[in-house]
């Protein structure tokens, strides 16, 4: 299921290259594979080391204001050329860590497995306490993200824009843990706030969006020359993305198919759906938060509350989740 979303989301990227598609459906579809592809990825053995806390959650959107307001600063006082190329340096080292990330468990499967396993440790010159550990499988995988990432500083083509945006998505849903749905709550709850403020009573969120010349937003071609592009910010998917993710590995923890996975997605798909329709009803941009977060929780919580199971989701914490090898471990114990 996974593989065929990996493809639907390919196709999809490259398809107004050749076929004119209406951007409001790509943005539907872009999103939810996305969130798809993302969630699936964030499946794994072992629960993430790195939770993020309360406290965090609840700091969140006021260093995202803090950072939206000095970046619309930045533009405001500054040659916009000059940000934009220092942002391109910035993002042109992160595209290569994400497309990288993005493509390895594609690659690895083609290469010998004391590449994707033995470390290769290197120090760097002059600082030799600091350094770097990574496989040659991560190398390999690195050729390619160079190579992407030098012909997007040097076209800033849609389409080389989109494909790192997606990259950024999808690693951020898969290595970012809310550790509890509480946390979860929290987050969703501020940065539902913050997208309201900024979109409805200050001209910075749009400003931003517009003057950034980075991979934070998707571009969708549209027929219209006075707006060729529709967009969509990266935090539109990984924000929201990450807790949709949060319910499918509760679903994994309990030995269940995507039960709660599937109300959480339907959700996020609502609302995606809902910013799209109320955005082109009033022909103005919309904060996509204020649809989104209710649509996933108010989903999530219905379901849950039908099923009752109210209790084991609230007091689901990751942190303190054991990986399935130190559950085996515990078994074969108990064997001895």
């Amino acid at each position: 299921m996974e593989r065929l979303a990996n493809v639907a989301l390919a196709g999809l990227s490259l398809a107004p290259l050749v076929v004119n598609v209406d951007p409001n459906l790509n943005v539907v579809l872009t999103a939810c594979l996305t969130v798809f592809v993302g969630c699936y990825r964030s499946v794994k053995p072992t629960p993430p080391s790195e939770t993020m806390s309360k406290e965090h959650a609840m700091r969140f959107p006021l260093v995202g204001s803090a950072m939206l307001l000095s970046l619309f600063l930045l533009f405001k006082f500054l040659s916009k050329d000059l940000v934009n190329a220092v942002l391109t340096c910035y993002f042109f080292v992160l595209g290569i860590a994400a497309f990288s990330a993005t493509l390895l468990p594609s690659i690895k499967r083609f290469l010998p497995e004391k590449w994707n396993e033995d470390l290769v440790i290197w120090h760097f010159p002059y600082f030799r306490s600091l350094e770097f550990e990574f496989t040659r499988s991560q190398i390999v995988a690195a050729i390619p993200g160079t190579m992407f990432c030098v012909w997007y500083a040097k076209q800033k083509h849609w389409l080389a824009n989109n494909v790192l945006g997606l990259a950024f998505s999808i690693q951020g849903i898969e290595m970012l843990s809310l550790g509890s749905f509480k946390t979860g709550a929290i987050l969703l709850a501020g940065l539902f706030v913050y997208d309201i403020f900024w979109v409805f009573f200050t001209p910075v969120m749009v400003s931003v969006a517009k003057s950034f010349d980075a991979p934070i937003k998707l571009l969708f071609p549209t027929s219209d020359l006075k707006r060729p592009f529709s967009m969509l910010g990266l935090g539109d998917i990984v924000i929201p993305g990450i807790f949709v993710a949060l319910a499918l590995r509760f679903d994994v923890s309990r030995g269940k198919g995507p039960q709660y996975f599937k109300s959480a997605f339907s959700g996020y798909a609502v609302g995606v759906i809902s910013t799209i329709i109320v955005m082109n009803w009033f022909q103005a941009a919309q904060p996509a938060l204020l649809y989104i977060v209710p649509a996933v929780i108010g989903f999530l919580a219905v379901h849950c509350i039908w099923n009752g199971d109210v209790k084991p989701l609230l007091e689901f914490d990751e942190s303190k989740t054991q990986s399935t090898e130190e559950v085996a471990a515990e078994e074969s114990k108990k064997v001895e």
